[in-house]
């Protein structure tokens, strides 16, 4: 479609190359076109289909004189094919040249008539002992197609008996990528394209071996490695390949040399290719990508969709390969270490088919090519083929030796994968061709050490939460194991499991993050994508059960008891009418109410109060990861650089790398975020947990608060200067006088400073606070205030008061039968978390010098909290590889939760303390 031509019978008169072209009709007694298509000429014997003089076999057609004048009449000249000359014919019919060997040798001639037997163009002896008949079948297994092949047809027998007969290095050649096109196929009882190369294998034992090599035979190509079982494991880990190498250093060697004998398919050899060309990477890149493939330590990988139609036209002659490592020897000499081959189209036929993948039934090859679209052709060597077949899977696996610190690997290993394609419309057709360079190492041990971590803390983690269930029911009053018991021992283990699951998952991202990128010779390599799924598996499992966890503490938070205690006074007395009487009588004068509010409101701010910034912590990590570049050492590549060239070639992600870097990086924010937060912040500019201990003793308010059904937190707000209902100038002289020590300290007990403690309470005042509180829930109060029933109101005012009485009379020792005493925790009370001494008669008080009524807030649940986050952060992150969708949605979550526990315990706190929810802002 590039040209135009003259039709047959019309010669050429004017053509400039370009669209347009001159033709004339030759005259009848002069029909014929000469060969360049441009003069007449009368033709003896006839014409071809196209116009043009066509000659007997053997005979060469002259159309020019010597000195290149054109004759009236083509000449058919015979080429003298006696001893004297030998001359035959050229393939082109132009020249007469000597004719090929083999015929000489039989018949002492050009001519192999019978019985002689010609085949694909070589002349053969009836006498001579030639190999079996070849087969000229290619099975293409996974169309379920056999046909045959026109080039098997042409040049099998032939190059089998000259590799048989005279051991004709191309035609030794040419058999050996005829059995390579039929996928290296082993039967014992077929004579196609392999059966004959085993053939002449067998039997050519006495011309000896190449390079010391046993399964490479004098003048044969090197197809197989042998049959014999075990022989893949023998060759692929029983000799170190002779090469150390290193990722740092000054002589760092990170450049695999990999070099390719190539071969035609006639056998010819063509030229030795370094792959670092992009030879066998199907899919167009840059040179620079192309090369990386071949970096020691990267891992490379590329996919692409190509058309049959480009196929056709870039493979349209097969190219065989035989692949080998190069590397320096001691002496400074350059050696040639031959790359076998795993062909799983081989490996999945009949024969293997019961074998299984186990290394020890392997059989391993050398030789390859890319694609095949020769062998596929029927009848017409010129046609397009019927069926092609591409190397649509190629992965060199390079396996580091075990134990190794020197940076010794095995032998690598090429795996190929061909796909048969029926060609039907080649414009439309396209094929997926992927190339991956894989670098793995033996990680048994590795999960070994896994498993032994995860049982010894599993381990743990039950006695811990047997401890913190026994812990549990000391702390709810009862002595009885039930099936809220097994419920809630399965709730701590969740916890704890999920904290192994972290601990375990941290420290192994951690590991390969620091021991891989930090490794001068190699000792490491990461594990493959197939290798991570139990890692994976762990961080979804520690992801589940910290949520299970994390759920139940929003549910325990959000159904604590809480009462405010007010021990404000009336100041003197008012007087009142009395409804429906008429009269007015003196009574004391009301306790403002706004106190309590005003408490209550600052509660219910501290609830998700934190103990780092989450906005900040979630951005901060993202800037380290996508700005600052820490998110490159998650590449599977041996560099430790932060910043990469939008030029060169960005390696796979690795799962464990990218939790190892996000995890680390959160881990350290948030230390950093506590550091200071503690050291400076809380001390410097607010502590809100201490500011509202410091704002009930000034309100004259105590916050008595139970998370369990015995066991909760009391903070002692009762003021030392006996009201808080004061004015500005009444307030600061209080202020002043406690600065300057002239009243008593602000303890429970007397002579001390004292505010927080754990308590743990009798099962008696527990009932009696339950009572009193029945009432005060019965009815939570109006709805609208002008809407309320007199009686519910008045039936929640008296249970408020008779609860608040009763608090503080039980602070103050008044009932006796329901006493309690103040005494320090043991330390190992304080490591375990429990109270060893149960409060049968009296309930304990236990001096808390910290923050422990945190414990019901966000802020004494930072751990938690923080693991939940990075947990949900590297799920997301997983499933996505997007830190920023990760961050985006890690924020929402937060926000999501902050926002659910805001309103539900804003409804508990008013359900519990009375206080109207409408004046909680």
């Amino acid at each position: 479609g590039s040209s135009c031509v003259c039709q047959p019978g019309y010669r050429m008169v004017s053509s400039n190359g370009g669209p347009s072209i001159i033709c004339q009709k030759c005259p009848e007694n002069m029909s014929g076109v000469t060969q360049d298509g441009w003069n007449c000429i009368t033709c003896p014997k006839g014409l071809t289909s196209e116009g043009k003089c066509k000659c007997l076999n053997n005979e060469i057609l002259v159309e020019r004189s010597i000195d290149g004048i054109l004759l009236n009449e083509a000449l058919c000249i015979h080429c003298n094919g006696s001893e004297q000359s030998f001359s035959a014919s050229d393939v082109s019919g132009r020249r007469c040249v000597r004719c090929e060997q083999t015929f000489i040798n039989v018949s002492k001639s050009c001519d192999c008539s019978s019985p002689n037997i010609l085949t694909g163009g070589l002349c053969f002896s009836v006498t001579d002992s030639l190999p079996p008949k070849g087969v000229a079948t290619v099975r293409f297994g996974q169309l379920g197609i056999t046909l045959t092949s026109a080039w098997f047809l042409k040049n099998l027998q032939s190059s089998a008996s000259a590799c048989w007969l005279y051991s004709n290095l191309t035609a030794c050649q040419a058999l050996g990528n005829m059995c390579v096109m039929n996928m290296n196929s082993l039967s014992s009882s077929s004579t196609d394209a392999c059966g004959l190369f085993q053939y002449i294998y067998v039997n050519t034992a006495r011309l000896g071996i190449v390079h010391s090599i046993a399964f490479w035979r004098h003048n044969l190509p090197w197809l197989y490695y042998g049959d014999q079982p075990g022989l893949a494991s023998q060759v692929l880990e029983a000799n170190n390949f002779p090469a150390i190498f290193s990722f740092k250093g000054t002589d760092k060697d990170v450049k695999l040399q990999f070099i390719a004998a190539s071969f035609d398919a006639a056998g010819n050899f063509l030229k030795w290719q370094n792959l670092e060309g992009g030879i066998l990477q199907l899919c167009p890149d840059t040179q620079t990508k192309l090369n990386a493939a071949y970096t020691f330590g990267t891992t490379y990988q590329q996919h692409c969709k190509i058309s049959v139609s480009k196929i056709l036209l870039d493979f349209a002659n097969p190219i065989f390969y035989d692949l080998f490592l190069e590397y320096n020897g001691d002496n400074g000499q350059q050696y040639l270490w031959a790359v076998p081959v795993l062909n799983l189209n081989l490996q999945y036929s009949e024969m293997f088919v019961n074998q299984g993948s186990n290394m020890n039934n392997w059989l391993l090859t050398r030789r390859f090519f890319l694609v095949d679209a020769l062998s596929g052709k029927e009848n017409d060597l010129g046609k397009l083929p019927r069926v092609i077949r591409i190397a649509s899977k190629i992965t060199i696996s390079i396996r580091l030796v075990s134990h190794t610190q020197r940076g010794m690997i095995y032998p690598p290993l090429i795996t190929i994968a061909y796909t048969d394609v029926l060609v039907q419309n080649p414009e439309t057709q396209s094929v997926m061709v992927s190339f991956s360079v894989n670098y793995e190492m033996n990680q048994s041990e590795a999960q070994i050490q896994t498993d032994i971590t995860l049982g010894v803390l599993g381990g743990l983690a039950v006695l811990w939460s047997l401890l913190k269930t026994a812990g549990w029911k000391r702390r709810t009053g009862s002595s009885i194991i039930d099936l809220q018991t097994v419920f809630k021992f399965l709730l701590f283990y969740a916890g704890d499991l999920a904290n192994v699951f972290f601990i375990v998952t941290v420290g192994t991202g951690i590991y390969w993050l620091v021991f891989f990128k930090a490794q001068q010779f190699v000792s490491v390599l990461l594990p493959l994508p197939s290798q991570e799924e139990n890692f994976v598996t762990y961080i979804a499992c520690a992801f589940s059960l910290k949520a299970l966890q994390f759920l139940q503490l929003l549910v325990s938070q959000l159904t604590i008891d809480i009462f405010f205690i007010d021990w404000e006074r009336p100041k003197g007395k008012v007087l009142k009418a009395v409804e429906g009487e008429g009269v007015i009588k003196s009574a004391a004068a009301p306790v403002s109410i706004w106190r309590t509010y005003f408490i209550a409101n600052e509660w219910n701010e501290i609830q998700t109060v934190r103990k780092i910034n989450p906005l900040f912590q979630v951005l901060a990590v993202l800037f380290f990861l996508e700005v600052v570049g820490f998110s490159n050492l998650a590449l599977m590549d041996s560099s430790s650089s932060l910043t990469r060239s939008s030029e060169s070639y960005i390696a796979p992600w690795s799962r464990i790398l990218r939790f190892g870097v996000s995890a680390a990086l959160w881990l350290a924010i948030a230390f950093l975020q506590i550091i200071f937060f503690s050291v400076f912040y809380e001390r410097f500019v607010e502590d809100k947990i201490s500011q509202f201990v410091d704002l009930c003793c000034m309100s004259n308010i105590s916050v008595f608060l139970l998370s369990h059904s015995c066991f909760g937190y009391y903070i002692h707000g009762r003021s030392v200067h006996g009201h808080a209902d004061t004015n500005m100038e009444e307030m600061n002289m209080n202020l002043k006088r406690e600065a300057e020590n002239l009243c008593s300290q602000r303890g429970l007990l007397p002579n001390t400073d004292g505010q927080t403690f754990q308590i743990s309470i009798s099962r008696k005042m527990r009932l009696h606070y339950d009572r009193i509180h029945e009432s005060l829930t019965r009815k939570r109060g109006p709805a609208r205030l002008l809407d309320s029933s007199a009686n519910t109101f008045e039936q929640s005012t008296r249970a408020y008061n008779t609860m608040n009485k009763f608090l503080s009379s039980f602070i103050d020792h008044v009932h006796k039968e329901m006493d309690y005493i103040v005494k320090d925790k043991l330390l190992l009370e304080r490591i375990l978390g429990m109270e060893f001494m149960e409060p049968i008669e009296k309930s304990i008080f236990y001096n808390d010098e910290g923050h422990s009524l945190s414990d019901v807030l966000y802020y004494g649940n930072e751990s938690m909290l923080l693991i939940f986050d990075i947990l949900f952060f590297s799920i997301v992150d997983l499933a996505s590889q997007s830190f920023v969708l990760a961050a985006i949605l890690t924020y929402l979550q937060q926000e999501m939760f902050r926002f659910i526990r805001n309103t539900l315990g804003q409804k508990n706190l008013a359900s519990k303390t009375l206080v109207d929810e409408r004046f909680l802002i």
